[in-house]
């Protein structure tokens, strides 16, 4: 059993679209309402309420305040799941003051104001279906669907899968509905391809660079989205600024500049999802590296090519993916030196700059694509031992001469001696490409 989401985009009619609209702002007062309610009783006794204390409150609070007469005309589920996120983002942020979260510092939680906070609310209970090309959602009723459902549908027919909530959002000029569905699933217990491995190198100009365990190459190339609509994106942006605040004109030009964000996540979304599943169905064991994305971004020379590639992603989905169809996931260390290691006799260089596109070993003489000999110093690291998915031990993981391995977590800070060689390029310019996504296959002696 493993949880999974179905996401499908809705065409709501004019009276629908103003049901989701009001469940959205319901949610959104719910989040403000019970984030003054628990501000006012930290003031007073140092604590604040709970996501059921906030829900037993705001039961009182409705029947007897006259301004709140308006709570049953959006379902009760939307109030409810907005006290529980608001405890969990609570939480959260008592955990990462205490160091316990991982990943960045998060703040306080903040007030949501209409128009600046994404508009979302989701259904814990009631009902909640699919059919054909249509959705049921409590008190919104039947909506119909951009695309078929019957791929969900045929699940929760044969009992195979049960919808455990229902997450409502906009992107843009679109409507879209999650389900968190509870499946069975048939994970393969061997990979169609048993013993096949593979290195990933991911680049900025090359979306990854990829040598399995036959010596083939396989290079694709990422879309580069942003790279190609940033043009448009500029002059979107700039009639936008000139409308008057407020006027129904930059209205209507905030809808077209969010359309073409929204064009762009989905081209490098697909592009992602191509190149994740033809390594994960392909291979079944996949190398990559534990890149330090933050880091990179912090570069400013760098920070828009990394970010229009997507690198966290691509390993989001290689994790599941390769769970999917029988096979592993291994992250190299953070520290791993698998541009500046030959592949040919195991030297090391002791600097390699991002503007030396060829490795050529100054020992053997061997000259290759940087990011191949990286791709294959990966794909080495499959044989050595090393843990698969997050691993976090420094025993397993090749270290620097003379220093004892250290414990490093993805999204740890970084050491002082290894702060300079971040990686974030690799590849070839993609040029001439017929399609966003083109994987060119070439065999290597």
């Amino acid at each position: 059993m493993v949880t999974q989401a179905y996401r499908f985009a809705l065409d709501p009619t004019s009276r629908q679209e103003r049901g989701l609209w009001s469940h959205a702002g319901a949610a959104r007062f719910a989040w403000n309402w019970g984030l003054a309610a628990c501000r006012d009783r930290y003031d007073a006794e140092g604590k604040w309420w709970s996501g059921a204390e906030l829900h037993r409150l705001w039961n009182r609070e409705k029947k007897s305040d006259p301004g709140l007469g308006w709570w049953s005309e959006n379902s009760k589920c939307v109030y409810q799941e907005a006290f529980r996120d608001l405890d969990r983002a609570l939480r959260e942020f008592v955990r990462s003051r205490k160091g316990v979260r991982k990943g960045r510092r998060l703040g306080f939680p903040r007030f949501k104001k209409r128009g600046r906070c994404r508009d979302s609310f989701r259904f814990g209970a009631g009902a909640m279906r699919c059919s054909g090309r249509t959705v049921t959602l409590p008190r919104l009723g039947t909506i119909h669907t951009h695309e078929s459902t019957r791929k969900l549908a045929r699940r929760l027919e044969n009992g195979t899968a049960r919808i455990l909530s229902a997450t409502v959002s906009r992107t843009a000029h679109r409507w879209y509905v999650s389900f968190t569905v509870q499946l069975d699933r048939i994970v393969a217990e061997r990979h169609v391809r048993p013993g096949s491995a593979v290195g990933v190198d991911l680049g900025v100009k090359t979306l990854l660079t990829a040598v399995d365990d036959h010596g083939r190459v396989t290079r694709i190339a990422g879309p580069k989205a942003l790279r190609t609509g940033l043009r448009k994106l500029q002059r979107l942006g700039k009639a936008h600024s000139r409308k008057q605040r407020g006027s129904t004109n930059r209205a209507k030009a905030a809808k077209r500049l969010a359309r073409h964000h929204a064009r762009v996540a989905d081209i490098r979304a697909d592009a992602l999802h191509k190149a994740t599943t033809h390594l994960a169905a392909r291979y079944e064991t996949v190398v990559v590296e534990d890149l330090n994305v933050p880091g990179m971004i912090a570069n400013r020379r760098l920070a828009r090519a990394v970010a229009d590639q997507g690198f966290g992603a691509a390993r989001r989905m290689l994790e599941y993916k390769t769970g999917w169809n029988g096979g592993r996931l291994v992250v190299a260390d953070r520290w791993f030196p698998s541009s500046k290691t030959c592949s040919g006799c195991g030297g090391r260089k002791p600097s390699l700059s991002l503007s030396e596109r060829t490795f050529r070993c100054d020992a053997c003489g061997l000259t290759l694509d940087r990011d191949v000999n990286a791709a294959i110093n990966l794909r080495d690291l499959a044989a050595s031992g090393a843990e698969k998915r997050n691993a976090c031990g420094g025993a397993v993981r090749p270290g620097l001469a003379g220093q004892p391995p250290a414990k490093q977590e993805p999204g740890g800070r970084e050491r002082g001696h290894d702060r300079g060689r971040r990686r974030a390029s690799g590849g070839y310019p993609n040029s001439g490409c017929p399609h966003p996504l083109t994987f060119q296959v070439t065999v290597t002696s």
